[in-house]
C-alpha cells in the first residue's frame, strides 16, 4: 500500500476550502434568514409552542372548582387573519382590540360579472374585486406562521446600529426542485431539528407606513370585501414571493393588505353605541367585533359531542381563534354575560372592563386542525350545529365563545383609552342578560 502524504492531503483541502469560503459569502447557497439578522436588534414577541400555556388544556384543573376563581389561562394575537398566531404573556388592549391584532388580511382579485352585457353572444362585462380569503377557502394557512420582531433598546448591531420599527416576518412550507430543494431541506433540519421542512419567508413592515414609504415601496390603496362591508385599505402585495399562491392554492391573483389605522371598519350591530361609550367601537380586519373570548371547559364540553374518528378526537381551543381563553368557569356559562372585567389576582383595582356583546356565530372554519391546515368533513361543525343552536338570532347555527368590546372612561387622550391584560387575571363577571345575534347587513 503505497504511503498516504497527509501534508498533501491537508494542502488540498485548505486551498478548496480558501477557494469556496468567499464564494458561499458571496453567493450562499441557502439565503440566509431574516431572523437571524433581526435577532441582532430585534426581540420575538410571544411564547414559543413548547412552552404554550395551552399545553394543559386538556387537564381536569381547569373546571370550575370551589374556592378557585376564574382567570386568563392564554392570551392570543393574530398578525394576519387567518394564519398562525403569536401567545403572548400580556398585551395591550385598545379600542380596536388586543394590540397587533388582525392587522394584515390575505385577498384574492377575482371577476364579478356586471348586468352590462347586451345579448347573446356578447361577453358579459366584469369588474375586478379583491375579495378577503381566510381558512374557510384556504385550509392550508393554518402553516403560514407569523412572529412580530420589536426594536431591543438592549441590542446594537455593529454594522446596523439601532434599529426603529418593528417587522413581521412570514414563513410558510416551500422547497424547490432539485439539488438546490435539497440542500434546503438539509439546511432546516440541521438548523431546526430532524422533524422540520425547507420554508420560504417574507417580511413586512410592522407599523403603518408613512406616505414616502408607500411611494418609495408601490404600495397603493385599493377596496377590499369582508363579507359585505367594503373596506379602503392598503394593498401590499409586492411584497409577496409567487410561491405562496402555489402553495396555498390560489387560481387568482394573491395580494396582501394591511388595515388603514385612519380608515378602520366602525362596528354597529349588537356593539355599544357612541353615546355610551364616547366612541363607536372600530375593527382593523376581525371578522366583527375587536376581541373573541373563549372558554376551555365549554369546548371540552363540546368536545363530548362530536363523533370522533381518526383524524379528529379531541378538540384544541387553537380551532376557534380566540383572543382570551379563560379557564375556571362552568361550561357555557359565558353564553348570558353582558360585562365583565379582570383584575390582578389579590387586588380589587379593574385592569380590563369589556362589554359582552354578542355570542360567536360559528361557521365550518373550526374544522381545519390548527396544526396540520387539514380540514375535518364534519366535526366540529356538526356538533355545533346540532347541541348549541341557541341564539334566535342565528337560527340552525352553533354558538361557542362571545364577543367583546373593550369599555373606557370617556375620555379625549389616546393614552386613557387602553388598557392591559396578562396571563393570570382573575375574571369578574359584572352584568348578565339575554342575548340576540344581529346578521351583518350592507351599509
Amino acid at each position: 500500500m503505497a504511503h498516504l502524504d497527509y501534508s498533501a492531503v491537508f494542502l488540498v483541502v485548505v486551498t478548496v476550502i480558501v477557494f469556496f469560503v468567499p464564494v458561499f459569502i458571496l453567493f450562499p447557497p441557502i439565503p440566509v434568514d431574516h431572523s437571524d439578522a433581526l435577532r441582532q436588534t430585534h426581540s420575538k414577541l410571544g411564547r414559543p409552542l413548547r412552552e404554550s400555556n395551552l399545553r394543559s388544556q386538556y387537564d381536569k384543573r381547569h373546571q370550575p372548582q370551589p374556592g378557585k376563581t376564574p382567570k386568563i389561562e392564554s392570551l392570543h394575537i393574530y398578525p394576519i387573519k387567518s394564519c398562525r398566531g403569536i401567545e403572548v404573556d400580556k398585551t395591550r388592549i385598545l379600542p380596536t382590540g388586543l394590540e397587533h391584532d388582525r392587522l394584515f388580511m390575505f385577498a384574492q382579485l377575482t371577476s364579478k360579472a356586471t348586468s352590462n352585457s347586451t345579448g347573446k353572444g356578447d361577453e358579459a362585462a366584469s369588474s375586478r374585486v379583491w375579495e378577503f380569503l381566510t381558512l374557510r377557502q384556504l385550509p392550508l394557512l393554518a402553516n403560514v406562521k407569523v412572529d412580530i420582531w420589536l426594536p431591543d433598546p438592549n441590542k446594537k448591531s455593529r454594522q446596523l446600529g439601532y434599529l426603529e420599527g418593528g417587522f413581521v416576518l412570514v414563513r410558510f412550507p416551500w422547497q424547490d426542485k432539485g439539488l438546490r430543494g435539497f440542500a434546503q431541506l438539509v439546511a432546516a433540519k440541521f438548523s431546526r431539528g430532524l422533524s422540520a421542512v425547507s420554508e420560504k419567508e417574507f417580511v413586512l413592515p410592522l407599523e403603518f407606513p408613512s406616505k414616502e414609504e408607500i411611494t418609495a415601496r408601490g404600495y397603493e390603496f385599493a377596496n377590499v370585501k369582508i363579507w359585505v362591508d367594503i373596506a379602503n385599505a392598503l394593498n401590499m402585495s409586492r411584497e409577496l414571493p409567487p410561491e405562496l399562491a402555489t402553495y396555498l392554492g390560489v387560481k387568482n391573483r394573491l395580494g396582501i393588505f394591511r388595515s388603514d389605522p385612519f380608515n378602520r371598519r366602525v362596528v354597529f350591530r349588537c356593539a355599544p353605541r357612541k353615546e355610551t361609550l364616547g366612541y363607536q367601537t372600530e375593527v382593523d380586519f376581525h371578522d366583527a367585533y375587536p376581541v373573541h373570548l373563549l372558554n376551555l371547559t365549554s369546548i371540552r364540553a363540546l368536545e363530548s359531542k362530536i363523533q370522533k374518528d381518526k383524524q379528529i378526537d379531541r378538540l384544541d381551543a387553537r380551532r376557534f381563534r380566540g383572543n382570551i381563553i379563560i379557564s375556571g368557569v362552568k361550561d357555557y356559562d359565558e353564553d348570558d354575560w353582558r360585562r365583565i372585567k379582570f383584575k390582578s389576582p389579590g387586588t380589587t383595582k379593574t385592569l380590563s372592563t369589556f362589554d359582552v356583546s354578542c355570542r360567536t356565530v360559528r361557521c365550518k372554519l373550526p374544522n381545519v386542525d390548527p396544526a396540520t391546515g387539514i380540514r375535518h368533513k364534519v366535526e366540529p361543525d356538526h356538533a355545533l350545529r346540532k347541541y348549541r343552536d341557541i341564539d334566535a338570532g342565528a337560527p340552525k347555527m352553533g354558538c361557542l365563545g362571545m364577543q367583546l368590546c373593550p369599555i373606557f372612561p370617556k375620555s379625549d387622550i389616546p393614552e386613557q383609552l387602553e388598557s392591559m391584560l396578562e396571563v393570570g387575571m382573575e375574571l369578574d363577571v359584572l352584568e348578565r342578560g339575554s342575548h340576540l345575534y344581529i346578521k351583518q347587513s350592507a351599509r
